[in-house]
């Protein structure tokens, strides 16, 4: 569950900032077969290592079938055209929470290839939605960024309230929250963390690529005093992350680990992840072929019980 993140990848992303997207019209045109590709995270626990070179926790993948949508895996080991050719076939895509080393790993050099993708897709009016949870969120920092802006922000298997900035109020992730909702993040420890290290709300305000092109919708403080940024959304495209993990509300179990999952933190989860299969109802990416989508699907992979040696129930590896 920990997401120890070094970041030392290299990237080339010019500072992009803009109008916000545009609400939903009653007229614009929706994809009700919404597909979300997760990319694969490599193995780094060694009870691991003897199932798979990389995995995504069932959890995930529950998490967004939840919302109405659809998940195919998105492997490390594949080729350029062939993450082109996945991206006009699907509707969105997830960076999970890990332990992958970014400076090195298949993982980074991958989701840099979707976020360039994603970033040319929405300049030209083809919406397509990126959301980043734990590291994926700290990657997002540093591709938007271009630089590693993390330190220390210890929180590690505790349940936080957030504290809301006023941003929050007029965002996208929050505006399908009833008001009673939005009280009871702010009261009640609702959201997960399983993490030590992050961006400072002080580092994050004086980046001014990070600040102009994302607004900080939630703070947390972690175990070590400091502030940091835990809820974040593109002011101009609809890429947004966290730095807890909605996803373990409903799906994960494990009693030696503070997973919230009082009826307010399973509405938190319900919410978040319709709102993100619901972001991608606006790509109106598709499979050429039924075939093709059909054998894509993770529909056809069983994922591998292992709570006895890990913070998951399930596993799908690869």
């Amino acid at each position: 569950m920990r997401c120890f993140c070094v970041i030392l990848l290299v990237s080339t992303l010019a500072q992009v900032v803009g109008a916000r997207p545009q609400r939903l019209r009653p007229e614009d045109q929706l994809n009700d077969r919404p597909i979300i590709g997760i990319l694969t995270q490599e193995v780094t626990d060694h009870e691991m290592k003897p199932y798979g070179r990389t995995y995504i926790p069932s959890s995930y993948v529950k998490y967004v079938e939840s919302g109405g949508g659809r998940v195919i895996p998105i492997r490390l080991n594949q080729t350029r055209e062939e993450h082109e050719n996945i991206f006009q076939s699907i509707n969105g895509l997830l960076l999970i929470g890990g332990a992958s080393d970014l400076e090195t790993s298949d993982f980074s050099r991958t989701a840099q290839i979707y976020f360039r993708l994603a970033i040319k897709a929405n300049d030209v009016g083809d919406y397509f939605p990126i959301w980043g949870t734990c590291m994926g969120f700290q990657l997002l920092t540093f591709l938007v960024a271009e630089e590693n802006l993390l330190s220390k922000t210890i929180a590690e298997n505790v349940s936080l309230p957030l504290n809301l900035t006023s941003e929050a109020s007029s965002s996208r992730v929050f505006e399908g929250f009833p008001p009673e909702l939005l009280r009871a993040l702010t009261e009640e420890a609702l959201t997960g963390n399983f993490h030590h290290y992050g961006v400072t709300e002080q580092v994050f305000k004086g980046s001014q690529k990070l600040s102009g092109f994302f607004s900080i919708l939630s703070t947390n403080r972690a175990e070590n005093g400091v502030v940091f940024v835990s809820t974040m959304e593109g002011r101009k495209y609809p890429f947004y992350g966290v730095q807890w993990h909605p996803e373990v509300n409903r799906f994960q179990w494990n009693p030696l680990y503070n997973f919230p999952h009082s009826r307010n933190a399973v509405r938190v989860a319900s919410l978040l992840a319709e709102f993100f299969v619901n972001e991608g109802r606006r790509s109106l990416h598709h499979f050429s072929r039924v075939e093709d989508e059909d054998r894509a699907l993770i529909y056809n992979l069983n994922p591998l019980y292992v709570a006895n040696f890990t913070a998951y129930e399930q596993v799908y590896f690869f």
